[in-house]
């Protein structure tokens, strides 16, 4: 098995925490991982992406190539589109529907999502209000997460064994909430996809 995944957002929405997740999830199951970042200006809400691909089988490079992305995860649906030349054929594009209007000229977000639904494979989901009904908004990356595990090609239970791990510190309400967000997620794109 092998996975290219293009994780997008904005500082501060949590996109090193999704690869945190994943990765930990990956090195659990005995795969290989190699992950690139670049943060924008992330204290003023800055794009933040991140390469992240794991395998069963050794990763000579941290960058995936135009055309080879087998998922995009997007916390913000501006931040989605950016990517989307990376995505292949058959990969999936995950993205939340609610703005972070982080920019004067923000587009309007129908155009936005308009070019979203135009993408074969895709779950478009207000993950903001999933996750506070999970019991906080500030958890909306992990319901973004959990919409698309269906098509990481991993164990459910190893994500959810990562979070515990992830936010272990954070105690056991904090974990508690984001397996909610997780599972928030997870049930929304079987229902979706």
């Amino acid at each position: 098995m092998k996975k290219d995944i293009i994780l997008a957002g904005v500082g501060g929405q949590g996109i090193i925490s999704i690869a945190a997740i994943i990765g930990y999830a990956a090195l659990e199951q005995g795969m290989f991982l190699k992950q690139s970042e670049v943060h924008g200006m992330s204290q003023r809400g800055g794009e933040v992406m991140s390469n992240l691909r794991i395998s069963h089988h050794e990763i000579a490079s941290d960058l995936i190539p135009f055309g080879q992305a087998d998922m995009i995860i997007s916390i913000e649906p501006l931040e989605s589109l950016r990517y989307l030349p990376y995505l292949s054929k058959e990969g999936w594009l995950v993205t939340n529907t609610t703005p972070l209007n982080n920019i004067p000229n923000y587009p309007d977000i129908s155009s936005i999502l308009e070019e979203v639904r135009k993408v074969p494979h895709h779950i478009a989901l207000e993950a903001d209000v999933l996750a506070k009904e999970a019991g906080s908004a500030k958890a909306a990356n992990i319901v973004i997460l959990g919409a698309a595990s269906p098509f990481l090609g991993m164990a459910y239970e190893k994500l959810e064994d990562a979070i515990r791990f992830t936010f272990r510190k954070k105690g056991d309400k904090v974990i508690e909430l984001n397996l909610a967000a997780l599972k928030a997620g997870h049930d929304f794109a079987n229902k979706h996809k």
